[in-house]
């Protein structure tokens, strides 16, 4: 399993939690797998919310194009781009740079807690 931070416009907090080994679908996982996969999309909605701050966490687990597991994790405030409308929809607004650049300079640390705690969760063990 890995957890990568996207490099998505406008959106500096997306992140990806991407299943190491290839299954297209959740229910393919067994039910530890499962329980872990979604241990660490908490872990790192968690750590978004505790230094951004952000008025809403979006998760998704499309992978229409790529059918390979793996979950959108994204940081969503009033002012971004999209606000109140999925990422993927058109624009509503321009962001406002100053917040980009506010949540852009907690990266290192965002980065930093996501890896923390998943340090600290149990291995993934059938």
């Amino acid at each position: 399993m890995r957890v990568i931070r996207a490099s998505e416009a406008g959106y500096p907090a997306f992140y990806r939690v991407i299943w190491g080994t290839h299954v297209a679908e959740l229910s393919d996982l067994t039910n530890t797998e499962r329980a872990h996969c979604l241990n660490v999309v908490v872990a790192v909605e968690r750590a978004m919310r505790e230094l951004l701050d952000p008025i809403k966490i979006n998760l998704a687990a499309l992978g229409n194009m790529v059918p390979h597991l793996h979950w959108h994790v994204v940081a969503r405030f009033k002012w971004d781009s999209h606000f109140p409308s999925p990422i993927w929809a058109t624009a509503v607004r321009e962001a406002e740079a100053e917040h980009l650049a506010w949540v852009e300079g907690q990266l290192p640390a965002l980065d930093a807690q996501i890896a923390l705690s998943l340090n600290g969760l149990s291995p993934c063990v059938d």
